[in-house]
């Protein structure tokens, strides 16, 4: 089959389900200009989904804005160095239940069955390129080149999108599918911004110019799975080494993610208490996230790679043209640094969030574990079941009513849900119905109004004998 023949059946597939059907929502106006029922902030994996769950509602009055030029949304063709995903080929995800949207369905309309089997991992060029063709083929809403840079609330229900251009947009519900970093930003550890010039490191997050990198001597430093992604990537560019330093003394072997999968946690996490969820998030960042055992064998196979297990960093200096990097088991110089280092989030750390931070509720707000504090767990957000942002004190309800959290900062309140591609066709339709129900309830007033004035003759018949008898 090819891809055109493809598409063609993923049109039938959607006329068969009716999609898109008209919309239901009723239409607001504002002195500013139109009233979007929803606007998304991000145009990658989660808001292409996110634009198609609301589709599927029959809310179609619906942007989606992505800061980056077209095809380049997402971490895929920026600073995600792995070849691979990590997850499993056969996990769907933004494909809410149609089979033709399936990753498996257009790569075997490229390749054939006989590709889908010999495939052993999604590679990642592959898979940005079916996002945008996901995007093209459902004639997705997205506005490229356009920036949020600040959420100011109008009335209850109703919020300005300052953009970074000057303009703006008006919108009665905002879902942030801002990714991994979109509810906080990436951690540099202030031993080393406080230490070193800004050229002599990088965090994985970021634009890394390896081709300038070439023959010089790299340290890395973090055990996560974006370590050994940028050691094999630094290695293959022409880096002479990169030495990867782990505090732990051994890596984990055990990836918590895979149990997750298939244990029924992934789409049932929200059923769970606080004191549960807490408890599990707890392990879950105590476990950590292990590489792929192709990235660590791909970068153990160079003759530059070294990895420094119970290697914690004591201190980082320059010294003689070199950055001297200090562990229990000696000082070693290096010519670049990439930080490995994670995450923080917190509302606080979002420039666009600036208007309303301050009353967002955390969990540390709501929730105190008896065995004592998590400082990373309570700076999360306490969400509600549909990814609502939530009050701090009730009498700011209305300033937060239709701001969605789509993003990593969702992980301890629903758990991997919108924070993992395997979680995306669990999270999907609960972010579709909650905001469908938020537009239905925001006008119920109206719709029952409507219902109860309802009068069209929908039965013409004529009972012909009752009719003679009466004559």
């Amino acid at each position: 089959m090819s891809l055109a023949a493809h598409e063609a059946r993923v049109a039938h597939d959607l006329a068969c389900l009716n999609l898109p059907g008209g919309d239901w929502t009723r239409p607001r106006g504002h002195a500013e200009g139109h009233v979007y029922d929803a606007v998304i902030v991000g145009g990658g994996q989660s808001g292409l989904g996110a634009a198609f769950a609301l589709l599927r509602e029959r809310v179609s009055n619906i942007l989606v804005i992505d800061e980056n030029p077209p095809g380049c949304e997402g971490p895929w063709d920026t600073y995600a160095r792995m070849i691979t995903l990590r997850t499993p080929k056969a996990i769907t995800s933004i494909d809410m239940g149609v089979p033709s949207l399936t990753f498996r369905a257009y790569w075997e309309a490229l390749h054939g069955p006989e590709g889908w089997a010999a495939l052993d991992k999604i590679p990642r060029g592959d898979w940005m390129a079916y996002l945008r063709w996901y995007r093209r083929v459902l004639d997705l809403p997205v506005r490229n080149d356009t920036r949020l840079a600040l959420i100011e609330p109008l009335t209850p229900g109703l919020f300005r999108l300052a953009l970074a251009d000057g303009g703006s947009l008006i919108a009665r519900k905002l879902i942030l599918a801002t990714g991994i970093q979109g509810g906080g930003g990436w951690h540099t550890p202030p031993m080393i911004a406080d230490a070193l010039p800004r050229e002599h490191y990088a965090h994985t997050s970021e634009t890394i110019d390896f081709d300038a990198l070439r023959g010089r001597r790299i340290a890395i430093l973090g055990a996560g799975a974006s370590a050994f992604d940028n050691a094999q990537h630094a290695l293959a560019a022409g880096v002479a080494a990169a030495h990867v330093f782990v505090r732990r003394e051994a890596l984990p072997t055990v990836n918590p993610i895979r149990f997750m999968e298939g244990a029924g946690l992934i789409p049932r996490f929200a059923a769970l208490g606080d004191a549960e969820k807490y408890a599990f998030m707890a392990s879950f960042f105590d476990r950590n996230q292990p590489p792929t055992n192709d990235t660590f064998q791909r970068a153990a196979a160079y003759p530059g790679f070294e990895l420094h297990l119970g290697s914690p960093w004591l201190d980082v200096a320059e010294r003689d043209g070199a950055i001297a990097v200090k562990t229990p088991h000696g000082t070693f110089d290096y010519d670049f640094l990439i930080l490995s280092t994670g995450l923080v989030t917190d509302p606080a750390l979002r420039p666009e969030l600036a208007r309303v931070a301050d009353r967002i509720a955390r969990w540390r707000d709501r929730y105190a574990p008896p065995s004592g504090a998590n400082p990373l767990i309570d700076a999360h957000p306490y969400l509600g079941q549909g990814f609502q942002l939530q009050p701090r004190d009730p009498a700011d309800a209305p300033l937060l009513h239709g701001l969605f959290s789509f993003n990593y900062s969702a992980l301890i309140s629903l758990g991997l849900s919108a924070a993992a591609l395997s979680g995306l066709k669990y999270a999907l339709p609960r972010l579709g119905t909650a905001v469908a129900d938020q537009l239905f309830l925001d006008d119920r007033d109206g719709f029952i109004a409507d219902y109860l004035r309802y009068d069209e003759p929908e039965f013409v018949g004529r009972w012909e004998r009752q009719a003679e008898a009466a004559e």
